[in-house]
């Protein structure tokens, strides 16, 4: 049986070998691009029957078969062939079955290059909409949290050390404000994502009298790719984009850490959800956090992504290059670990319950409110570093009587310094630390309580 040739296929004497043709082709993967490429191939049909360059008689043509493709594609009823390569082939041999010529007139005045840039842009604006619209639900989740438990004492740490108290619900805003960063530069990067390469055709435009803004207006697109050589070869937005989806699995991956802490008996401070849990094939006892931990783990798989699409786009010359096939797989692949990630930590954490006596227990334990003494004695009149030396030896002291910086007699306090009253016990509770500090960003339950109102109403703009 002879081979099927491609659509360019006039130009050689013999058709393109089967490993090649498997080689080359990316329809397995392209395909989640029809539903766009059929929306841009009707806003090109209009732009040229509107100019005078498609008839109208082919332009209704045109418009019935592109919506019959796309009912079956969405039916799971089209047959996609490897011999026509890509997505945007495939449609065109479809639609030129079923409707003749009129088919074979849609490619006047564009080249696939800029239709697949045109179709990667319409795919990823919308995937960024939705995208905001998990990580803000997300956000949500653990404003729930935030809000209900603003008073919940637990320790803050740095260089995992216990250091001051917060609350829980303050440490949960948190990755709140990282996750509201993060959908703010998803925003941004929409606004270059949204930009128009038709029109481009293969790199140098087209003598066709096209109306670039028509289609732009039609697509939803803010603004023309200005250059046609850019317009073609441009990889930025979606290495933008995957610089952002990997600061998000940064952001995911610290509160998946934190979580894997929390759970362990040591700390104790949480409970997961047990549907977010699986167990040991040898050890019955085990509950593993493996959904944090998988969600760890795939971080390195998006970071993967943004490195490969940089050493994918460095060097290349002006302007379209097949290299540039190769830029879908680790965006697609990045766009679904993002959304599963963000989809099934909101339900852990949604699910998510905190252990009171566990969290005060590790409060207990550090002398973490030794700063709050530091801070007493320089309102009266201590210098800070003369306090600094007084509540070490506080500490001291407390560490050789095996109890906490605020279990130590007042006798003991005031033998350290002469500026100790009796009031000094109530600022060495961690419910006094915290109360301590009122101001906007602070641990304080009400400024916790407003911060997660003022995140709620960022929310629901």
């Amino acid at each position: 049986m002879p081979r099927k040739r491609s659509p360019w296929s006039a130009r050689f004497a013999e058709p393109v070998d089967e490993r090649v043709k498997r080689f080359t082709a990316s329809v397995s993967f392209d395909r989640r691009l029809a539903k766009y490429d059929i929306e841009a191939s009707l806003a090109h049909a209009n732009m040229l029957a509107a100019q005078g360059v498609l008839a109208r008689r082919d332009l209704a043509a045109i418009r019935r078969g592109l919506r019959r493709i796309g009912r079956d594609i969405e039916a799971g009823r089209f047959r996609w062939s490897l011999d026509a390569e890509d997505v945007h082939l495939n449609i065109e041999r479809r639609l030129t079955a079923l409707v003749g010529e009129a088919g074979k007139r849609l490619h006047t005045a564009r080249s696939r290059n800029d239709q697949v840039a045109t179709d990667v842009r319409l795919w990823l604006r919308a995937e960024i909409d939705e995208l905001r619209g998990l990580i803000a639900g997300l956000e949500a989740a653990l404003l729930d949290h935030a809000e209900r438990h603003a008073a919940l004492i637990m320790p803050g740490f740095t260089h995992l050390q216990v250091a001051q108290p917060v609350t829980f619900g303050h440490h949960l805003l948190a990755y709140v404000e990282m996750l509201e960063r993060d959908r703010e530069r998803l925003g941004e990067i929409r606004k270059r994502v949204n930009r128009l390469p038709l029109g481009a055709a293969a790199l140098a435009g087209t003598s066709f009298p096209i109306d670039r803004v028509h289609v732009a207006r039609a697509l939803g697109f803010e603004r023309l790719c200005e250059n046609s050589l850019d317009a073609v070869s441009d990889r930025d937005f979606a290495i933008e984009f995957c610089a952002c989806a990997a600061l998000i699995m940064v952001h995911l991956s610290r509160l998946a850490e934190e979580l894997v802490l929390w759970v362990n008996p040591r700390f104790g401070f949480v409970r997961l959800p047990q549907a977010y849990c699986t167990g040991s094939s040898i050890m019955p006892q085990k509950m593993n956090p493996d959904v944090p931990e998988l969600v760890r783990g795939k971080s390195g798989r998006v970071f993967g992504a943004l490195v490969a699409l940089l050493v994918l786009m460095k060097a290349q010359p002006l302007a379209y290059n097949k290299d540039n096939q190769e830029d879908k797989q680790p965006l697609f692949d990045t766009v679904d670990t993002l959304k599963d990630s963000v989809v099934v930590f909101t339900g852990l954490i949604a699910g998510l319950e905190p252990v009171p006596d566990a969290m005060r227990a590790a409060v207990l334990e550090g002398h973490a409110t030794a700063t709050d003494l530091a801070d007493y004695l320089v309102r009266r009149g201590v210098p800070f570093r003369d306090a600094h030396g007084v509540v070490a030896r506080a500490v001291r002291a407390a560490e050789a009587a095996g109890v906490d910086l605020a279990a130590l007699p007042l006798a003991t306090l005031k033998s350290l310094s002469k500026e100790i009253g009796s009031d000094v016990q109530r600022i060495l509770t961690p419910e006094g630390s915290v109360a301590a500090r009122r101001h906007p960003g602070g641990t304080a339950p009400a400024q916790v309580r407003r911060a997660a109102e003022r995140a709620r109403r960022r929310l629901r703009r």
